[in-house]
Parts: structure tokens; sequence; C-alpha cells
């Protein structure tokens, strides 16, 4: 004769609330993260429009107009990377917290999501899970080395 098990007991209901507010606020950085990422984008964008569309306007200029333009987007480029670096940072140690909560909850949201994500075979042509904050992080780095190229070009000529 066997005998069924008998179900987890329910969460405590502090537990509970604590892991929807530490979830809610893991969004909450994730969505800032988002609007930093549009600003960022923005300005750097306008700065390489400005230096491309001026470019018949900066020719005439003194070396130093295009320097300094170049200095602004290397600064924004490093602060966005720093930025991002950041964001990831806090979200990890927010998805820690979430991850010890989720030990006393009968059901592993996240856990289950991430082991779903890294250990299923990537899709065809990827050898792993790609995680957005890699290429995130890849994005200031480019637009560093675009301003550099704008800057050796003008040097250049």
């Amino acid at each position: 004769m066997t005998t069924a098990s008998a179900p987890p007991p329910p969460p405590s209901p502090d537990v509970l609330e604590l892991y929807k507010l530490a979830v809610e606020m893991a969004d909450r950085v994730s969505a800032r993260r988002g609007t930093a990422n549009a600003f960022f984008l923005s300005v750097q964008t306008t700065l390489v429009a400005v230096v491309g569309f001026g470019a018949p306007w900066l020719a005439p200029s003194a070396w130093w107009t295009v320097g300094a333009v170049t200095a602004a987007g290397l600064t924004l480029s490093t602060a966005w990377w720093l930025q991002l670096r950041s964001y990831r940072d806090l979200n990890a140690a927010k998805f820690e917290v979430i991850n010890e909560l989720e030990d006393r909850l009968p059901v592993k949201v996240f856990t289950a999501e991430w082991n779903r994500l890294t250990q299923n075979p990537p899709p065809v042509g990827r050898r792993r899970y790609a995680e957005l904050g890699i290429s995130e992080r890849f994005v200031p780095w480019v637009f560093a080395a675009i301003h550099l190229l704008v800057l050796l070009g003008t040097m250049l000529k």
C-alpha cells in the first residue's frame, strides 16, 4: 500500500510578498536600463550624425572641434558601458535574492526559466544562449570606435 505524500505547506505570506516585491524591483531595474540605453543611443547617434552631416561645415573648423565631439562621444561610451555593468551587477544581486526566496516557495519560476534557457540545446547556428547583456555592453564600444575613426579620418585629411 502506498501513501500519497502530503502537499507542501503554503508559503508564508511574508515570503510571498517579499518575493513579489523583489521581482517587481528587478523588473524596474530592467526598465530603467532600457530607458538609459535609449538615452545613450539617441545622444550617440546624434553626435555621429552631426559629425557625418556636418563634415563639410566642420572641415574648415579647428581640429579641436572634431576632437571635442570625439571626446564627448568617448566619454559617453565609457559612461554608458559603466552604467550597463552596474545594472548587470545590480540585477545579478537581485536575482540571487529572488532565487533564495524561491527556495521557500513551492515553485521556482525564475530558476526553471534560466535552466531551460541555459541547459537546452541552443538554436541552430549558436553555441550557447546569448545573454542580452553581453551584446548590449558591446554597443558603447562600437560607438567609441566610430568616434575614433571619425577623428582619425578628419586628422588624415
